[in-house]
């Protein structure tokens, strides 16, 4: 069992910068690949970036690519979103998720999940 929980959301200006950070309860945090996603208000859940359980791999949706860098702490045993150049349409929750095998982009194989948290950028 993997407990995780988000936090570093808030409102910022378009243009500006958040650092998300998810820390993750448990001896296994590394045995887990690790993404975040986001859900807008009346829209599906999205894929937004993934690190292998190393934090050698990375991978980002095209919407956020150059903009978005996650990374891991094994030995704090979080995983950070740091996002930059933000814009009106990354208004969304932002969820952590854990996944015992590779990290993909899609909801349904993530074993594991945050309560999320919210980010708001304002134009």
């Amino acid at each position: 069992q993997v407990q995780l929980v988000e936090s570093g959301g808030g409102l910022v200006q378009a243009g500006g910068s958040l650092r998300l950070s998810c820390a993750a309860s448990g001896r296994t945090f590394s045995s887990y690949a690790m993404g975040w996603f986001r859900q807008a208000a009346g829209k599906e859940r999205e894929f937004v970036a993934a690190v292998g359980r190393g934090g050698g791999s990375t991978y980002y949706a095209d919407s956020v690519k150059g903009r978005f860098a996650i990374s891991r702490d094994n030995a704090k045993n979080t995983v950070y979103l740091q996002m930059s150049s933000l814009k009106p349409e990354d208004t969304a929750v932002y969820y952590c998720a854990a996944d015992r095998n590779y990290g993909t982009v899609r909801v349904n194989d993530y074993d594991y999940w945050g309560q999320g948290t919210q980010v708001t950028v304002s134009s």
